[in-house]
């Protein structure tokens, strides 16, 4: 096999992209479930719009979308979280399986994971297992899978992820 070229520097991860049915909802869950920084939005966006986001819009999904608002939040760690509700959206939850192509969850991190597994459900979030030791007597570790209100998968760790995953 020939060796594959790596880059210089691994490339920063910046931010997700979520599309909800209910931007108002979602803004409320990221917010005050995650913590997570408000940074700005909602911003409206209209396929018959003139500005730059329409053009934008445009080149990215083609015609028949009618209009878009979004926001833009961040977490503690500066990665972005961009909420998207698009007014053709007729799903009011995710399709989220690991046996389809395309991205299955995101993960983020907080020590205290039974509190935010609690603040989550009570936020109309859902528990998809219970929470799981990881390497029980060793190391501290736990994780555990939720859903948020639209059925978007977020995992959470307890540890760094290259905490998780060294030998």
């Amino acid at each position: 096999m020939e060796r594959i070229k790596q880059p210089q520097y691994p490339v920063n991860f910046s931010h997700v992209g979520i599309t909800v049915p209910n931007l108002e909802k979602a803004l409320v869950f990221y917010l005050e479930v995650m913590g997570w920084y408000h940074v700005s939005g909602p911003i409206v966006v209209k396929e018959d719009g003139h500005s730059r986001l329409t053009e934008i819009g445009k080149l990215l999904y083609g015609e028949g979308w009618k209009e878009f608002r979004f926001a833009h939040l961040s977490s503690a760690d500066g990665i972005g979280c961009e909420l998207f509700e698009f007014a053709n959206n007729t799903d009011s939850q995710s399709v989220n399986t690991p046996f389809r192509t395309g991205i299955f969850h995101f993960c983020v991190q907080d020590p205290n994971i039974e509190d935010l597994v609690e603040r989550i459900e009570a936020h109309g979030g859902q528990r998809m297992c219970s929470i799981i030791e990881l390497d029980p007597g060793n190391k501290p570790y736990k994780m555990v899978y939720v859903k948020d209100p639209f059925g978007n998968m977020i995992e959470i760790y307890t540890h760094s992820y290259e905490r998780h995953n060294l030998g």
